[in-house]
């Protein structure tokens, strides 16, 4: 598929979404986020792809945030309804995508751009990358599920002060307060996310969905996250992938398992 706010573009298992309105510093308006959309549902569905990472164009930006002007005229319920459909198209949605997927953070990931960031299943940043939640100097909150994720990653004191305080962090703070996984150079990150998604590649894929799901299920209210992880335990057990690794195992040998 042809787009006008970013590229996508798959190679050894690994489709590449790289946000690209460098001008903009990849700001996040409704096209981008409906491309993203698309370009998010075509890689997991992709048989080929077993890994998604998804970065910003240019050395500044990963995404410096929403684009103001598109809402800045909004009232209450455009506001609500805003933020509804940009987490149901893109940030729950990459969430709970059955394909692991990691954030190259190669500069500014402020507001959206942050909240983006910390949907995906982890998170690896250059060293000039900062981060922020900077809604609160705007006089509006987080409405892509900053209030919810940040905490959970960071803990409810850091969060408190990073959105009251609307001030950015670094990279090695980011990593010190577990936002990130890991730190490198700019030029190091993209080779350094593509050997990680390396490591899970040689992994089963069916597995790596079922652990999707039990690990996300522990942060969703009403949902018994111990009793998903039996049920996709369970599951294992009647895949080709199973029996593949198991039978690997026993016979001291790599895993092979279908479709790698």
């Amino acid at each position: 598929m042809s787009y006008e706010n970013i590229l996508s573009e798959r190679n050894d298992g690994i489709t590449t979404i790289t946000i690209n309105r460098p001008n903009k510093l990849n700001a996040l308006n409704k096209a981008t986020i409906n491309e993203l959309n698309q370009a998010f549902k075509v890689a997991d569905k992709d048989k080929h792809t077993k890994v998604i990472i998804i970065t910003g164009s240019g050395e500044k930006a990963f995404v410096a945030g929403a684009d103001i002007s598109e809402f800045a005229h909004f009232d209450v319920e455009d506001g609500a309804k805003l933020a509804a459909k940009g987490q149901e198209l893109l940030f729950d949605y990459v969430e709970n995508l059955s394909t692991p997927v990691i954030a190259a953070v190669n500069g500014f990931a402020l507001g959206g751009g942050l909240e983006l960031a910390m949907a995906c299943h982890f998170r690896i940043a250059s060293d000039n990358a900062k981060m922020g939640l900077p809604e609160t100097s705007l006089g509006v909150i987080p409405g892509y599920g900053g209030t919810q994720r940040l905490p959970q990653l960071v803990g409810k004191g850091r969060a408190m002060e990073m959105v009251m305080t609307a001030g950015m962090i670094d990279a090695e703070t980011a990593k010190a307060y577990g936002l990130v996984n890991h730190v490198t150079t700019q030029d190091e990150l993209m080779g350094f996310c593509e050997k990680i998604a390396g490591k899970i590649m040689r992994n089963s894929t069916v597995a790596i969905k079922g652990a999707i799901k039990a690990i996300n299920a522990n942060y969703k209210d009403g949902v018994n996250g111990y009793k998903v992880e039996i049920k996709q335990f369970g599951k294992c057990f009647g895949t080709d992938d199973f029996t593949e690794g198991t039978t690997a195992f026993l016979e001291k040998r790599k895993a092979e398992f279908p479709g790698t």
